[in-house]
Parts: C-alpha cells; sequence; structure tokens
C-alpha cells in the first residue's frame, strides 16, 4: 500500500475548484493574525472559522509553516486557545469543548 494523499504535504486536490493552496492560508492568516495582535492589548479576542484554517492560524501563531496545521488535530465544535508564556507564542489551551 502507498501513502496517501495528504492536504498538509499533498495540498488541494487539482480540478475545476482545486481551492487555496497551504501558502496562500497561511497568507491569509497572517493577515488576520496582523489585525488582532493590536486589538489584544484591550482584552481577548474570539476568531471563528473551520478546522482546517484554524489548525494553519495556529502554526502561525506559534511561527511554524502552514503544514504544521497537521499537528494540531481539532474535533468539531472543540477550539483551542493561543496565548503567550514569557512573551513567547504560546498555545495554551487545544481541543477545549463540550465532549
Amino acid at each position: 500500500m502507498g501513502r496517501r494523499w495528504s492536504l498538509w504535504s499533498d495540498g488541494t486536490v487539482p480540478g475545476d475548484t482545486p481551492g487555496e493552496t497551504l501558502q496562500q492560508v497561511a497568507s491569509r492568516v497572517d493577515r488576520v493574525l496582523d489585525r488582532a495582535r493590536p486589538l489584544l492589548a484591550d482584552g481577548d479576542v474570539a476568531l471563528i472559522a473551520h478546522g482546517h484554517v484554524l489548525r494553519i492560524l495556529t502554526a502561525r501563531w506559534l511561527g511554524l509553516g502552514p503544514e504544521a496545521g497537521a499537528l494540531f488535530p481539532l474535533a468539531t465544535g472543540r477550539y483551542g486557545v493561543l496565548g503567550t508564556e514569557h512573551d513567547w507564542a504560546a498555545l495554551t489551551g487545544w481541543n477545549t469543548g463540550c465532549p
């Protein structure tokens, strides 16, 4: 049995509507993070999206490449908490929510 296709290493399936590449999503979430960071001075910021985008957003918050989103499985209806520890970006909660 050969290696299975993976969004995280192989990208989107080619076709009429192939969707965004990981790099395109990373660019989009980087812009979101650039807008959200100044708002954090006034308190928490909630960002809502589907799981794969949140996984890439988490990787980018942590300074990782978008493919590192594969390391952060996120179940349906769950959320993560991004924060800092000693001024370093940190993952402070993950897969939180009702079972």
